[in-house]
């Protein structure tokens, strides 16, 4: 990810939850709201933020040689931010200034990609709110743009108490409540008059 200003050109969707259709056909995807971090004519970067991994925070310390002793840190999950990329990982935090590599998504969101944030977290002195992620998704330039046209996803802006706070069971439904839908109201297809 590159470091970039906050205000993206009209017409793309940076500081926007993509909530995935019933009809999404990417297993990848399906039932997923993913967090845009980054969008511009070249494509669009993720982190989906309703799927667990198979990891613990604490199994991510210790594949990292990071010292953490406190078992409620240690035993939060980690997520599965998407498909590109399984490997590396991703923090979604509250603001908080002096990390190695870290971009803005909005004023209420960072994404860090350093080691340093993940030490601060494990002695306790990290960001008051964080979102663990491995991989991330990923589009070519256009490639978003043609699946909102094919009706694959609805956009919302971004809800740090979504991201943050709220039990991953519950993120999807509260995305769509959001924009005032509920799962039943959609079909799986949609046309185009």
């Amino acid at each position: 990810m590159s470091e970039q200003s906050n205000t993206a050109p009209e017409g793309y969707l940076e500081r926007q939850m993509l909530i995935a259709m019933p009809g999404m056909l990417d297993a990848n995807f399906a039932g997923s709201v993913t967090l845009l971090c980054q969008h511009n004519e070249a494509g669009a970067i993720g982190i989906t933020i309703n799927r667990l991994s198979n990891f613990t925070l604490g199994e991510i310390f210790s594949q990292l040689q990071i010292d953490c002793r406190d078992d409620i840190t240690r035993n939060l999950p980690v997520l599965e931010g998407g498909p590109v990329a399984p490997d590396r990982g991703f923090v979604l935090h509250s603001p908080t200034e002096g990390y190695e590599s870290s971009m803005e998504v909005g004023q209420e969101i960072m994404v860090t990609t350093s080691r340093d944030v993940l030490a601060d977290i494990a002695a306790g002195s990290g960001p008051d709110k964080f979102v663990v992620a491995l991989g991330y998704a990923g589009w070519g330039g256009g490639q978003l743009e043609g699946e909102m046209l094919a009706n694959a996803w609805l956009s919302v802006s971004a809800d740090t108490d979504i991201i943050f706070d709220l039990p991953l069971p519950s993120r999807f439904d509260q995305a769509l409540g959001r924009l005032g839908i509920k799962i039943d109201q959609l079909l799986p297809d949609a046309g185009h008059a």
